[in-house]
């Protein structure tokens, strides 16, 4: 019997429905009325649970499958859409760089996906609980707005790293002049970039504050070898000696491995009041520039002085 005075609920005109049933043996408007609700909506809020469960697990586990294949020397299937950078100096990091970036990628994909289903199921919810999602969505619009602004920097990091990563601006074993650092690349995060520069010092740069990126390890290179030479020189007969030389190393190994194109001596580059300096270029593979040089100073110079063609401060070796 109803004791409060309430109306009943509507439920209790279909016979035979569980809201009809409670009503008829206690009478009881609110829970005639709520018992309808109780047997129906943690059904509803257990299915939406399970699916998106089950919908973020198969989209987990697809990225992960696409994100496979770096290790065993194949192209991820996740990378593949993307234009790939990767020089051919790095060598055996092209594995460990397409796998970095790859796990990258795929972690912004996979916690995208959770966000999104989530965050729908979470809506779907409160939905099915009754409550009015017009004033949680305008709060959260509110909070969203300050949180952002708040951790700009953090959010500026963030897409900077996601941008750097899909467009392979750099990866692990390429040499980069990020601004405030230079050096080899050891791990590229969606925040953070490390590098370890000639001098062992291991620099993390915020991707954020990355302006410009110049990278040494992509496309091709070109070594630049600058002799400098004393005002006596026969400068004719000290490129007749440079240009002997550097044919002889280019052809053999280690160098020719590296060597794309052939050396050109372009000449007298720079006068100043101590020397005269003639400059060599070579183009090289990506990120073999400096090995390069190295080689060719070694055989030059000593090559010049046993030639009888003295360095602008005079003989670094002595004759034979």
């Amino acid at each position: 019997m109803n004791t409060l005075g309430l109306q009943p609920p509507t439920c209790v005109n279909n016979v035979g429905t569980l809201c009809r049933t409670v009503f008829d043996m206690t009478g009881n408007v609110w829970l005639s009325g709520a018992v309808d609700w109780l047997a129906k909506a943690p059904l509803r809020i257990l299915i939406i649970l399970v699916v998106a469960f089950v919908i973020r697990f198969v989209a987990r586990r697809t990225i992960d499958r696409l994100a496979r294949g770096a290790g065993n020397g194949k192209t991820p299937r996740l990378l593949k859409p993307l234009k790939e950078r990767a020089p051919q100096a790095v060598g055996a990091l092209v594995s460990e760089r397409r796998q970095q970036r790859a796990q990258t990628i795929g972690s912004v994909m996979k916690s995208l996906v959770s966000f999104l289903v989530y965050g729908l199921a979470f809506i779907l919810i409160l939905g099915e609980i009754g409550i009015n999602l017009g004033p949680i969505i305008a709060s959260a619009g509110i909070v969203g707005v300050a949180i952002g602004f708040g951790a700009q920097n953090l959010v500026k990091d963030f897409l900077s790293g996601v941008f750097m990563m899909l467009e392979d601006q750099y990866g692990v074993g390429d040499i980069v002049d990020v601004g405030p650092a230079t050096g080899t690349i050891e791990s590229v995060g969606l925040r953070v970039t490390t590098l370890r520069d000639v001098n062992g010092t291991v620099w993390y740069v915020r991707n954020g504050e990355i302006l410009r990126v110049g990278n040494s390890s992509q496309g091709f290179a070109v070594a630049v070898v600058d002799i400098p030479l004393a005002y006596s020189t026969d400068i004719e007969a000290a490129t007749d000696v440079i240009k002997r030389i550097v044919d002889d190393e280019v052809a053999g190994e280690p160098v020719s491995d590296d060597v794309l194109e052939p050396p050109e001596l372009l000449g007298v580059d720079k006068v100043t009041p101590e020397s005269i300096t003639v400059r060599l270029t070579v183009k090289v593979r990506a990120g073999r520039q400096w090995a390069v040089q190295r080689a060719l100073r070694a055989r030059i110079i000593p090559a010049l002085e046993e030639a009888g063609i003295e360095p602008p401060l005079g003989r670094l070796y002595p004759q034979k």
